[in-house]
């Protein structure tokens, strides 16, 4: 009987622990590990940050989502990290290296004009869906979606090639932890969002 308490009373602890940590890890944040370069150079390849699942998502927020069923290329359990550009009602086109959402420009401080104008291209949300073959010609961003790209431009796999992110894919938005990356490159991540 005493064996079976001192046992207890560790296990007690342990199990309300790991059930906490599941509380949190399902509805607060989870870590997420960043695979790829589109979104360099504000996140690296590898690097881990935070997914904050009840943040509010925003034009230039930058979200983790299921990609699957959004990208036709992506497998089960593939999620990806980009930038929101549009949110839903919003117009997006891209000229000579600048975004504009609802016709005004949008400050793109985060990326060089390098990056810019090598990536980002010419297009309307009209046009990408006709050359690319997704959507029903939409000139807006539709009620429950958003329109994200990766900051590198020229190698990100992103909304210009298969269209829209659903809502109810979002995982949460990016947040980079103090310790993990310069403070230039963290407020280009956590900061920007309006």
């Amino acid at each position: 009987m005493k064996v079976l308490k001192e046992v207890m009373s560790w296990i007690i602890p342990v199990i309300i622990g790991l059930a906490i940590a599941f509380a949190i890890k399902q509805f607060v944040f989870t870590r997420v590990r960043v695979d790829g370069p589109s979104m360099e150079p504000n996140l690296q390849n590898n690097e881990k940050v935070f997914a904050f699942k009840q943040s509010k998502v925003k034009h230039l927020s930058v979200i983790v989502f299921d990609a699957h069923g959004e990208d036709p290329s992506a497998k089960a359990n593939t999620n990806y990290v980009k930038r929101v550009i549009g949110l839903p009602g919003d117009t997006v086109t891209s000229k000579n290296g600048y975004i504009y959402v609802n016709k005004k420009k949008i400050k793109q401080s985060f990326i060089s004009d390098a990056e810019r104008n090598a990536g980002t291209g010419n297009w309307t949300l009209a046009s990408l869906q006709k050359s690319n073959g997704w959507g029903n010609g939409t000139t807006v961003v539709p009620k429950g979606k958003y329109f994200v790209l990766g900051d590198h431009r020229s190698v990100s796999n992103d909304s210009r090639y298969w269209g829209f992110v659903d809502k109810d894919k979002v995982l949460g938005v990016v947040k980079v932890p103090v310790w993990a990356s310069n403070k230039t490159r963290r407020a280009n991540v956590n900061g920007l969002a309006y």
